[in-house]
């Protein structure tokens, strides 16, 4: 799943396609280079990060959904915590609801999902993206996750949602601790017992560089220091790289079907390396 962020202020490349023809050539550059499905975003959920509004977001996010399924023919993705805004990118050809806020009380997202006969990949968060670092608390991560991935399933039934429709993300990132999300990762095995696809997003998240070694941070935080008022964070991201595609290839070996990136081609490369390695494995058993 390649990744348009259509904002000012994403963690990884917020301003770069903020622009909708270039928003629209990145997202047929992510196909070329590989990706099944694009998702398309207009609001940050960065920790941290503010909210816009319902008008802002559509604004950001429409005519890129529009032109893109006009010029691809790959599943387009919307990553929206917003009912309103689903319904439009629905209307306009997207097949999937990618929503972060699947924490809500509110059922209205599940009833226009419903509505539309569309995917929706179910997300687990503690709190809001603005909240959500403050201070995450489990007592047992994975446990705790899949409790939360029952209750949505039985919820979005009640709804109209058929658990075919349904792909469940455990949400790297989103309310967790350093430990939190390596715990996660270690148990993805624990989801299969939902019979759904599990998509994962580890791409370039700040975890992955606290499990560098001390003088590879340093350096890095030197190089972004350097280049303050210029594009200041790209060596960071360049350092998770590596991190990112041991979790994809891991995620795969343990079942997960999708892996949400920014870098595709790396990222395609590497799973096709470490699927050729499980095949055998397979057709032993």
């Amino acid at each position: 799943m390649g990744v348009v962020n259509v904002t000012p202020d994403s963690f990884s490349d917020g301003g770069r396609f903020l622009e909708a023809q270039v928003a629209v050539e990145h997202g047929l550059k992510l196909v070329e280079e590989g990706a099944d499905i694009l998702d398309i975003g207009g609001e940050s959920t960065r920790p941290g990060a503010a909210p816009v509004s319902e008008g802002e977001e559509l604004r950001r996010v429409m005519p890129v959904i529009e032109a893109l399924k006009t010029k691809v023919n790959v599943p387009v993705s919307i990553d929206t915590m917003k009912p309103a805004v689903a319904r439009a990118a629905l209307e306009a050809g997207a097949s999937i609801v990618n929503d972060v806020g699947a924490n809500r009380t509110d059922m209205e997202m599940w009833r226009v999902t419903a509505a539309a006969g569309a995917g929706y990949i179910c997300m687990h968060m503690q709190g809001t993206p603005r909240t959500m670092q403050a201070n995450p608390s489990y007592g047992n991560v994975v446990e705790e996750v899949a409790q939360f991935f029952s209750e949505r399933i039985q919820r979005m039934s009640d709804c109209g949602i058929g658990l075919a429709q349904v792909i469940l993300d455990p949400g790297i990132g989103f309310g967790k601790t350093l430990e939190h999300n390596l715990e996660l990762l270690a148990g993805l095995r624990r989801f299969s017992r939902f019979e759904r696809p599990v998509a994962i997003g580890v791409s370039r998240k700040s975890f992955l560089e606290r499990l560098l070694p001390e003088s590879q941070r340093s350096e890095a935080r030197g190089e972004r220091s350097e280049a303050r008022g210029q594009r200041s964070e790209v060596n960071t991201f360049e350092n998770r790289l590596p991190g990112a595609l041991a979790c994809a290839c891991l995620a795969v070996e343990a079942g997960v079907q999708i892996i949400r990136t920014h870098d595709v081609p790396e990222t395609v490369r590497a799973i096709r390396t470490a699927e050729a390695i499980i095949a055998p494995r397979s057709k032993r058993s």
